[in-house]
């Protein structure tokens, strides 16, 4: 089990609060990471190619197996989440909310046949929440890793913990998620993944960028209306395969696509083939920037980056919802182009509201920060890492 520094006056609170929640003593400790999306924006649910790194920031769990048969989390800033174990069947009032998530996971595991039971847990979380960094998949992956940790011995791997976590997103929660955030959440460092065999996604690990530092500006703009806008994307990239007579683009070509073209139209909106082109042009960017990185060229890296937001914007549309006056998203993209002279950036996650990853020399990144914190706050400006843990136990504080 890795150590990870931990500030020791957030580790004593939390403490502290298990014991008001609880009393005693905890006799775990975990941590999971949020997550960057690197390249490959919207790639993974169609059997696609990403890179995705766990970052810096994490959700803190100090936790205790209890025989009661409930599974009972709590932090101070939110709703308790508190189940029997021995009732794990989907609720329609639950979706959207962290109870689904966490029941979701225990109902993966059990119809998985891995042993489940109660736990007493307590959170503190510093994943930027509303800036695309995953703070439901950090959540997720830390149920399936305390079920892991506390009754399975450690013998469920990182992709199955990604999957139980994906499973309960789709299922229970009601998003239409593909499996990069849980994935790049579950293993931690920097990798590329390739999805197209879902069953057994090829996980690469990979170098970071010498030189450059990860700046995320999340732009303000709420996410509670956009998941009909998500599935969209993963319907109208469904529509194109279906057409080409496979089940999603993974299975097939750009050279069947352009064929396909004067055909297609009929059949499917334009939008929906812009959206196919951006599929197959985001896997050769991920390739790019993977070897770029592999040969230490920043360049390349960096290249592969921008064409990637320029793809974002033009051609996938995720950048701001169609209609929609107020286009943080857009704006955030347009200023970190006036003020990186030496980096790259792109939109990050789901789209249309959220995030800018920015890659920006080391030199630069603290009067970028500041320049984007002047037109969204400073309180929305993140200056993060590459980590190389995903989500797991802690053996030392």
């Amino acid at each position: 089990m890795p150590h990870i520094a931990i500030d020791r006056k957030r580790f004593e609170a939390l403490t502290d609060y298990y014991k008001t929640q609880f009393g005693g003593m905890p006799a775990r400790v975990f941590s999971s990471p949020g997550r960057a999306e690197i390249v490959g924006n919207h790639t993974d649910h169609n059997r696609g190619k990403v890179l995705v790194s766990a970052i810096s920031c994490d959700i803190l769990c100090l936790a205790s197996p209890r025989g009661d048969g409930v599974a009972d989390i709590r932090a101070e800033a939110f709703s308790p989440v508190r189940f029997s174990v021995g009732d794990l069947q989907s609720r329609e009032r639950e979706k959207g909310r962290s109870v689904a998530l966490a029941r979701g996971v225990f109902r993966y595991f059990a119809e998985h046949g891995y042993p489940v039971g109660g736990f007493s847990a307590v959170t503190h979380s510093t994943v930027f929440r509303g800036a695309g960094v995953s703070s439901s998949a950090a959540f997720e992956v830390l149920v399936a890793q305390l079920l892991n940790a506390l009754y399975c011995g450690g013998r469920v791997s990182p992709l199955e913990c990604a999957k139980a976590a994906q499973y309960a997103e789709n299922v229970y929660f009601g998003k239409p998620c593909g499996l990069l955030d849980q994935c790049g959440i579950a293993f931690g460092g920097l990798n590329k993944i390739d999805f197209s065999d879902p069953a057994a996604p090829s996980v690469t690990g990979l170098p970071a960028p010498a030189g450059y530092r990860i700046v995320l500006t999340n732009t303000g703009g709420s996410h509670a209306a956009l998941t009909s806008h998500y599935a969209d994307i993963r319907r109208e990239m469904g529509e194109v395969a279906a057409a080409l007579g496979k089940s999603v683009l993974g299975e097939c070509s750009e050279e069947e696509l352009k064929e396909a073209i004067p055909r297609l139209r009929r059949q499917v909106s334009d939008r929906a083939l812009l959206r196919a082109f951006h599929f197959f042009e985001e896997n050769g960017r991920v390739e790019r920037a993977a070897r770029a990185l592999r040969e230490g060229d920043a360049a390349g890296f960096l290249a592969a980056v921008r064409a990637s937001g320029e793809s974002s914007l033009g051609y996938l549309q995720n950048c701001y919802v169609a209609g929609e006056i107020s286009q943080p998203l857009a704006l955030a993209l347009k200023l970190s182009e006036k003020y990186i002279t030496d980096g790259a950036f792109r939109p990050m996650g789901g789209g249309f509201a959220g995030a800018v990853i920015a890659f920006v020399r080391a030199d630069g990144a603290e009067g970028y920060g500041r320049n984007m914190a002047r037109v969204f706050g400073r309180e929305n400006v993140y200056h993060t890492a590459p980590r190389a843990e995903g989500t797991c136990e802690i053996t030392e504080v």
